[in-house]
C-alpha cells in the first residue's frame, strides 16, 4: 500500500488556488482554522524565497504540503543552509510516503539552489516525526535550540 501510494502521488509547485485546501488540512492536523497565516505565509514565499512551496496530490486532491527556504549568516549559520519549515499531511494519507514524498522533492530543490546543509526543527517528544526524520537521513545536528519563555 505505502509504494502503490508512494508511487501515486504527485507533487508540484503550491499555487494561490491551493490556499484553501492547505488550510483544511492544517485544521485537520492541528484543529484550528489559520486562513490569515497561510495567506501571508504563502505571500511571503512568493516575494521573499528561492523555493517553492509544494503540494502533494492524490487522486487530483491536495493531500499535503512543505514549505521550505534557505538562508546564510544569520547567527553564525554558513550560506548553503536550507530549512525545512512546514510539512504537513492530511491525517488519512500518514504513513503512506506521502510526506517521503514531499519531502525528496523538497531536498531536491533545496540542493538546486546550492543548499548543502538542511535543518529542521522539531519537538523532542514528537517520536513519530523524529523517526519520520530518521528514516528520511537526518540526524542531531551541532546547533541547540535554546528558548526564553516570557
Amino acid at each position: 500500500m505505502v509504494t502503490e501510494v508512494f508511487e501515486a502521488v504527485k507533487i508540484r509547485a503550491a499555487r494561490n488556488q491551493d490556499l484553501e485546501a492547505i488550510v483544511n488540512l492544517d485544521q485537520k492536523i492541528l484543529g484550528e482554522a489559520r486562513s490569515d497565516y497561510w495567506e501571508k505565509k504563502l505571500e511571503f514565499y512568493e516575494d521573499h524565497s528561492p523555493m517553492t512551496p509544494l503540494v502533494a496530490e492524490l487522486e487530483n486532491q491536495v493531500v499535503g504540503f512543505a514549505m521550505g527556504d534557505t538562508s546564510g549568516w544569520e547567527f553564525g549559520i554558513p550560506a548553503g543552509t536550507g530549512w525545512i519549515d512546514i510539512l504537513g499531511v492530511d491525517p488519512d494519507h500518514q504513513r503512506k510516503g506521502v510526506g517521503a514524498a514531499l519531502m525528496q522533492e523538497m531536498i531536491t530543490n533545496l540542493k538546486k539552489v546550492g543548499v548543502a546543509t538542511i535543518y529542521v526543527l522539531v519537538n523532542w517528544k514528537d517520536w513519530d516525526m523524529l523517526k519520520f526524520l530518521d528514516n528520511m537521513g537526518f540526524s542531531r545536528g551541532d546547533m541547540i535550540n535554546l528558548e526564553l519563555k516570557v
